[in-house]
């Protein structure tokens, strides 16, 4: 209803068309890094391309302002023009843009498209792409490519003998593909789910490999059953291979699913959907104990955040895709350790700062202490929502490198952190009890009721300040433990502790300790320039 009409003879001459393409359609193509490809051939493949952004990304927003959707969706639209001219009167394709404004309510976008009608009603702005196909330029810093990169492909690709970049290898998180069944709290209740679907998985294989008819639909032939089974693409892969999983009870490992929020992980090379390099990264329980992980997010979608852990993080550590970079490697029994920082960032450091005694830890640490400042994470946050960290060289490597030293302890070893005082506010009328169904905040967030005998009361307001992602740390717990029951399959994941009642309520008081020394910490960080 509210389209824009198309006056083919104010965009170009009609005898120079061959096509013209024209949609509505989710807008995580102008900026997502994933469609960084796709902008190319687009730009490759068409004379002149004209984006109008309606917005409404709700999933990406980190102001307190509420955005609108032209639809009753959670994703942003455009309405896109493409074009095409005949051969011979090809000339360098152009990318033009406008934005409706993101705040307007949606009958206010309605009016701006009822008013413009028409391509040519439309304020179009020309866009001038970088050499990796980005399209919208203008928040992105062009000293970040100055700065030294965390890690490359090309690195990656020589196993780190290329230079250029501190950290031989990184890897993505964990990506389960069927996190209901391969996480939960409760190491006996993971053990029976993931039995279970071993149980049907096998069951199923070994039909497949007694069905006389191979060519067969993998699909057509396995059987849905939530209750016993997550499929995924992978796992069919497996199956018409006619790979036999066994249960291992040594397979169960602990993990860094959220933010402070440890989980019992199931990592398992067929139960997984893709362990990345984590086989190499902690191989056994015991690398836990030395092997140190920075895990950032860098997404469109949400503020850039990083935490260190020495655990398996999920993918999906932070709300959105995680990248992480370890102190140390193995081999896959835990053998040959090695250290995963370059030689020739250890050099890059020691000449800049004309310091041999720099080591490998104290870059480590210096860039976890870095990656928190709030300059940086300001000043870059565009670029740092499109590709990996760079580093700079801040004037004072000392005290960056101390502060991350110490944001490290804490956030390593926060459940053997102090609790912060909160006043107990107990009901005389309901019976003592330290379990957790859904704790929610008072509307000024001063008080947590944490169930119906007790709710904690004093939270300082600066707690909020210390932020991963979307949400503080101690949102983070709060969204993280409670009950819940996975809809599709039944499997219920609890967080409360029988062996330890107290767990969750001294937990909240950790993670406020945690949370007040980070933001004075990160409110301490020397200058960057």
């Amino acid at each position: 209803k509210y389209g824009l009409e198309l006056e083919l003879g104010k965009v170009t001459s009609l005898s120079t068309i061959t096509g013209i393409v024209a949609f509505v359609s989710n807008n995580s193509f102008i900026d997502g890094i994933a469609f960084d490809g796709m902008r190319q051939h687009l730009a490759q493949d068409f004379d002149a391309i004209y984006v109008l952004d309606l917005g409404g990304n709700i999933r990406k927003n980190t102001s307190n302002q509420a955005i609108y959707n032209v639809f009753d969706i959670k994703v942003g639209v455009s309405i896109n023009l493409l074009i095409k001219r005949k051969e011979g009167n090809k000339s360098q394709g152009q990318i033009y843009y406008a934005a409706v404004g993101e705040f307007l309510r949606k009958e206010e976008k309605y009016a701006y498209l009822q008013k413009s009608q028409h391509w040519g009603g439309v304020d179009w702005e020309e866009m001038k792409p970088d050499k990796k196909h980005t399209w919208l330029t203008a928040g992105l810093q062009a000293d970040f490519e100055t700065f030294i990169p965390m890690g490359s492909k090309e690195s990656k690709a020589a196993k780190g003998e290329a230079t250029g970049a501190i950290f031989k290898i990184y890897s993505n998180g964990v990506k389960t593909n069927r996190d209901a069944w391969a996480y939960n709290f409760n190491p006996d209740e993971l053990a029976a789910n993931i039995q279970r679907i071993i149980a049907t998985y096998n069951e199923q294989t070994r039909k497949w490999l007694d069905c006389p008819d191979k060519s067969a639909n993998v699909d057509d032939f396995v059987t849905y059953d939530d209750a016993k089974i997550s499929w995924s693409s992978t796992l069919k892969k497996y199956l018409q291979q006619g790979v036999i999983v066994e249960y291992d009870q040594n397979h169960i490992r602990q993990s860094l699913y959220r933010p402070f929020t440890k989980s019992r992980l199931y990592f398992d090379a067929y139960l997984n959907d893709r362990c990345g390099q984590f086989p190499y990264i902690f191989p056994t329980p015991e690398t836990e104990k030395e092997n140190r992980v920075i895990c950032v997010v860098n997404e469109a979608q949400i503020p850039f955040s990083s935490q260190i852990t020495n655990y398996i993080p999920c993918l999906h550590y932070g709300g959105r895709q995680t990248q992480c970079f370890p102190f140390y490697t193995y081999d896959k029994d835990g053998s040959n350790r090695q250290e995963n920082i370059t030689d020739w960032a250890v050099d890059a450091f020691r000449e800049e700062y004309q310091n041999p005694a720099i080591s490998k830890w104290d870059i480590f640490y210096y860039i976890y202490g870095l990656l928190h400042h709030p300059t940086y994470r300001e000043k870059y946050a565009d670029n740092l929502k499109r590709e990996i960290p760079r580093i700079p060289y801040a004037p004072d490597f000392e005290s960056f490198a101390k502060a991350g030293k110490r944001l490290a302890e804490i956030h390593i070893n926060y459940e053997q952190q102090p609790e912060y005082p909160l006043k107990f506010i107990e009901n005389d009328e309901v019976p003592l009890n330290w379990r957790v169904e859904k704790m929610k905040l008072s509307q000024d967030k001063t008080q947590l009721i944490y169930n119906e005998f007790l709710t904690l009361a004093g939270i300082p307001p600066k707690v909020f300040e210390y932020r991963l992602g979307n949400r503080s740390a101690l949102d983070w717990i709060i969204d993280r433990y409670q009950v819940k029951i996975d809809k599709r399959s039944g499997i219920e994941n609890d967080p409360n502790r029988l062996d330890d009642e107290e767990y969750i309520v001294r937990l909240i008081g950790q993670v406020i300790t945690v949370s007040l020394e980070t933001v004075d910490i990160v409110n301490n960080l020397a200058a960057l320039e």
